[in-house]
């Protein structure tokens, strides 16, 4: 069987729209033209990607609910994805950005990670989705 590699992933979110908007500010998401309107199922979709290969698609139903968790930790009390991991080259500077003018909710500020030269810090984006922000320095081995 050939190797599996990724595609994207995939965030239930209560407003398209806004969601669409917000990623697009805080990363420079921008909509690679797979949009998708299934009226029967009162689903609609869009993906977004930043042309480096990461993909995300956000997927809108009416009368969805959240399943955000305070925490990092505490989301992983329901075997799911838990959060969104993306590297970002100023660890410091997203946080302070995402958490500024962006509107992120702050939920752990940076701090050191597992590996060398590797930090991490935790935002919730307007819906409560948790993102993980990983920093790596230039020095640290790869």
């Amino acid at each position: 069987m050939p190797s599996a590699r990724f595609h994207h992933v995939s965030l239930s979110v209560a407003d398209l729209t806004a969601q669409e908007a917000w990623y697009g500010g805080a990363f420079g998401l921008t909509h690679v033209d797979e949009r998708l309107e299934l009226p029967e199922a009162g689903v609609r979709t869009v993906v977004l990607s930043d042309g480096d290969g990461l993909r995300v698609e956000f997927v809108e139903r009416p009368g969805s609910s959240p399943a955000a968790a305070a925490d990092p930790f505490a989301a992983t009390a329901v075997q799911t994805f838990t959060h969104l991991a993306l590297q970002v080259p100023d660890l410091d500077g997203a946080f302070a950005r995402l958490t500024g003018e962006c509107g992120a909710a702050p939920v752990s500020p940076p701090a050191p990670g597992v590996s060398a030269g590797m930090r991490y810090a935790y935002v919730a984006d307007p819906e409560g989705n948790l993102l993980e922000l990983i920093g790596i320095s230039q020095t640290a081995p790869v």
